[in-house]
Formats: structure tokens, C-alpha cells, sequence
């Protein structure tokens, strides 16, 4: 039997397959809420991993960003969390920052988490206990000393809102690119020193790029502190969260609480 690793990279590329066929094409799209639109390629991509995961594993739960909803999967020791699209916007706009983002997660955390870009190919890799990788390559998180050196990777609406003004000249630099999933792959693989937005996250949003963060040696933590468990019956992380070189963090987190 395959493994669920080599499940999961398997689809992640089928779905990436699926959401390329739409890239720069004509699709439909739909606003499930305010800024929240929804696109062909995600709901067929979503479509083509449900087949795939829940027929290979039919004994697992299933949470998606684009599937409605079940507390059947509270009930279930190992829970797939995906989103089969995640950066929507940019997937719209045709800038290449958005992933597939899958996740199985047991007795509340990550175990296996996969990131893939259909566009640059890069996919990123963690199971529990064993690693993280980029394109098969060990990944680790990093960081500078110095908190005025540091890169951060924040959100492009949170930037456009002014809610990162007030930290414009404590970090070396604040990169703005979309993705929530993507920049935690990004900071896994050390090209950021942290990952940090200062709104709510869904589980999906950041379940796969978790545990690849945790595996590439750094940690996970919401504006209060906290460690983050999954497959919760709320799905909302608030109010924001911190990822990347656990020092890193740890630092980050003392400036944030300084200005509250």
C-alpha cells in the first residue's frame, strides 16, 4: 500500500494539474464572502483530492476550505485538512503564489504536510518526526540575530490595510506576497526569517505549512502564545499567528507584545 506521504504528494501534484488547466483561462468566479472569492479551479481541485485521499483512506476524516462542513470528522483519529487553492486572489491575478496545501493530521496535530506550487514546482515536504524538505532537499528554518535584520513575510491586505505600519522600522524588512501556506513554506526552507499575520487563520490556511515549519526545526504559535492544535470544531486561529526559527519567534512575539 502506498504511503500516506507518497499519497499525498501524488495528489497534490494531480490537483496542481487540475488548477494549471485554469491559470491565465477563462473560469468562473464566485464571492463566498467579503474579499473571499472562489474560483473553477479551486472547487475542481477540491474535487479531484477528495476522490483521490478519501478513496485511498475512506477510513479518515476530511476537512477543506471548500467542502461544507462535518462534525463527523471530530470523531476521527486521522482527519485530511486541505486547501486546494490557497491564494486564491493571487491564482487570479496570475501572480505564482499559491499552493495546494494538504495536511493529515492525528489526535489534533499535523503529522505529514505538503506544500505544492503547480507554477514554479517547488514542493515542500514534512513528516512527523522524520524532516522537512524542499524538491526532496532537507529544508531548516533560520533566522539573524538581530530582530533589526530580520525578514519578515506578512500579508499583502494586512500591508494594504496599515496594520504592519507600526512595525515599519523595527524589522530589516517586510516582504508582502499571498499565500498564507506559502509563505510558511517560504520560512521553512529559510528564505524569510518569520512568517506573521496579524488576523485570523483558518486550519487550512496553515495546517500542512505547521508541520513543515515544526520538522524544519522551528515552531507555530498564535498572538497569545499558544501552540496550535488542529481539527478543532472552531477552525478559526485568533487572533493571528507567528511561525519560523523558534528563537525567531520568540523574539517576534516580545516586540508584538511591547506594542500592545
Amino acid at each position: 500500500m502506498i504511503s500516506d506521504l507518497n499519497l499525498v504528494k501524488e495528489a497534490a501534484v494531480e490537483a496542481g494539474g487540475v488548477i494549471l488547466n485554469y491559470y491565465k483561462a477563462d473560469y468562473d468566479i464566485q464571492e463566498k464572502g467579503y474579499h473571499n472569492p472562489v474560483t473553477t479551479a479551486d472547487r475542481k481541485a477540491d474535487t479531484r483530492l477528495k476522490e483521490i485521499l478519501l478513496k485511498a483512506r475512506p477510513d479518515y476524516g476530511w476537512l477543506s476550505e471548500e467542502t461544507v462542513d462535518s462534525a463527523e470528522r471530530l470523531e476521527k483519529r486521522r482527519v485530511w485538512v486541505v486547501d486546494p487553492l490557497d491564494g486564491t486572489k493571487e491564482f487570479i491575478e496570475g501572480v505564482p503564489h499559491f499552493v495546494v496545501s494538504i495536511a493529515l493530521v492525528e489526535n489534533g496535530q499535523p503529522i505529514i504536510g505538503v506544500l505544492y506550487n503547480p507554477v514554479t514546482g517547488e514542493i515542500f515536504t514534512a513528516t512527523q518526526e522524520k524532516g522537512a524538505c524542499l524538491n526532496g532537499e532537507p529544508i531548516h528554518c533560520t533566522a539573524k540575530e538581530k530582530v533589526s535584520e530580520m525578514i519578515i513575510l506578512n500579508s499583502r491586505s494586512e500591508t494594504r490595510q496599515g496594520l504592519w505600519e507600526l512595525y515599519a522600522g523595527t524589522f530589516g524588512e517586510l516582504r508582502a506576497i499571498g499565500s498564507v501556506a506559502y509563505k510558511l513554506g517560504l520560512t521553512a526552507a529559510g528564505q524569510a526569517d518569520i512568517f506573521a499575520t496579524l488576523r485570523p487563520k483558518n486550519e487550512w490556511d496553515i495546517c500542512a505549512g505547521t508541520c513543515i515549519i515544526r520538522e524544519a526545526g522551528g515552531k507555530v504559535i498564535d498572538l497569545n502564545g499558544n501552540n496550535i492544535s488542529f481539527n478543532q470544531e472552531k477552525t478559526l486561529i485568533e487572533p493571528g499567528l507567528i511561525a519560523g526559527d523558534i528563537q525567531a519567534v520568540d523574539k517576534t512575539y516580545k516586540v508584538f507584545n511591547a506594542n500592545t
